[in-house]
């Protein structure tokens, strides 16, 4: 029976380091193909934006299309990674995977939205730029502080991750350092939005660590043995228990 559950918690570990590159890979794949095309970025100008929706909607189409099936993957990489490190952190009294579950989940229902609004305006672009308008700013809004629900999985995978001895010191802390730059993005939503500049790249670098991020945790999962011992994280290094 011990096999069989370490056997079945292994596959489940696996399906979620898989996840987690399905995932990167799926929403880098929606960026290739919107942002050549011209996808505004956060504070564009009306004009920008209403010749955008109004002519590339096969374009956001198609990039819509790609985001539920990465809203899975993403659940599926919390889990996976909650099934590697809760019993570590059960141990320790400490629930650090179950925060980074909770941000995953947030920044999907988070960005459903913005994905809603951005099929909202494939329809009022053409017709109507008041209304284009206010579905632009709710857009940006959205997308700047989704960095909040981000940083909030970053920190939560990456602190787990480090203090059960699952990822290397360096791995988290590049996720420390993308969940810093995501909730500075997020922080300062109001001037990023009416500004943009160097402001906006607190968010585009965070978004790039992230990605990093996510696929070097897919392999770790991917890698992860059922016979390895739980590991301690202790000043900086990880040590197995004697």
């Amino acid at each position: 029976m011990i096999g069989k559950s370490k056997s079945a918690t292994m596959g489940f570990t696996r399906i979620g380091g898989i996840a987690a590159i399905g995932f990167a890979t799926l929403i880098v794949l929606a960026n290739v193909i919107m942002m050549p095309a011209g996808l505004p970025l956060t504070g564009a100008e009306i004009g920008e934006v209403t010749a955008f929706f109004a002519t590339e909607d096969l374009t956001i189409g198609i990039g819509s299309a790609l985001t539920p099936a990465a809203w899975i993957l993403a659940t599926l990489f919390g889990a996976g990674a909650l099934t590697a490190l809760w019993r570590s952190e059960r141990d320790r009294r400490e629930a650090w995977s179950l925060l980074g579950l909770a941000g995953l989940a947030l920044q999907n229902a988070t960005f459903a939205g913005v994905v809603a609004t951005r099929l909202a305006l494939t329809a009022t672009a053409p017709h109507d730029r008041s209304a284009t308008m206010g579905l632009w700013a709710l857009h940006d809004a959205v997308f700047t502080l989704n960095g909040t629900f981000l940083a909030l999985a970053l920190l939560g995978l990456s602190l787990g991750g480090l203090r059960t001895g699952l990822i290397r010191p360096w791995h988290a802390t590049v996720g420390l350092l993308a969940a810093a730059l995501q909730f500075s993005s997020a922080t300062l939503a109001h001037w990023v939005i009416d500004d943009g500049g160097a402001l906006s790249l607190l968010g585009l670098l965070g978004w790039l660590m992230w990605v990093a991020w996510i696929v070097a945790y897919g392999i770790v999962l991917i890698r992860q043995s059922p016979d390895t011992p739980a590991r301690t994280f202790t000043g900086n290094r990880a040590i197995a228990p004697a």
